[in-house]
């Protein structure tokens, strides 16, 4: 009988995990637990029938008690261009300074949204679950808002191996 594997502790988790190359997110919100973003890759398409997200934030985060008070959430996926936005809200600047790194705008939830951002989903939470360390937020998307055609592509923000990175579009690819 084969033995039985041991337990995956958590430092080898995280480091297969950094492996794994991510787009960039800026999730924001406000409301009555007050304004507050964070820096996600954790964030996944459920379905297109009602459109829906999923988030997960870690529970420790500085940014959740805004999100366990407030009903709307938005994810801003960003481009390379926004990279300082993102160095921003994930540590780079101190919590109370953080939305003083780039203009926003409102959608139909009130929470904040990034111009420039490739693609926004302005979204209401419909569930939450916990697990482990985290919560996962169940987002029923509202509105959308895409970049402008007349901004180009733009390269999308990634993350792997504990760095940003760029992901160009290839102008040469047929579609």
């Amino acid at each position: 009988m084969p033995l039985a594997d041991p337990a995956v502790d958590a430092p080898a988790y995280r480091e297969a995990m950094a492996r794994i190359a991510s787009a960039v997110h800026l999730v924001t919100t406000d409301g009555p637990g007050g304004r507050a973003g964070f820096t996600a890759t954790a964030v996944c398409s459920v379905s297109d029938s009602p459109p829906t997200l999923l988030v997960c934030l870690n529970r420790s985060a500085s940014a959740y008690p805004a999100f366990q008070a407030n009903d709307a959430l938005c994810i801003n996926t960003l481009s390379s261009e926004l990279r300082s936005v993102a160095e921003a809200f994930g540590g780079a600047l101190p919590r109370s300074e953080r939305f003083g790194a780039a203009r926003w705008e409102e959608l139909a939830t009130g929470a904040p949204t990034l111009p420039g951002a490739l693609a926004v989903f302005d979204c209401r939470i419909t569930e939450r679950s916990t697990v482990g360390t985290h919560e996962i937020l169940l987002c029923e998307v509202v509105a959308l808002a895409l970049r402008p055609e007349e901004a180009g592509p733009g390269a999308s923000l990634l993350y792997a191996a504990r760095r940003y990175r760029t992901l160009p579009m290839d102008e040469t690819a047929s579609d």
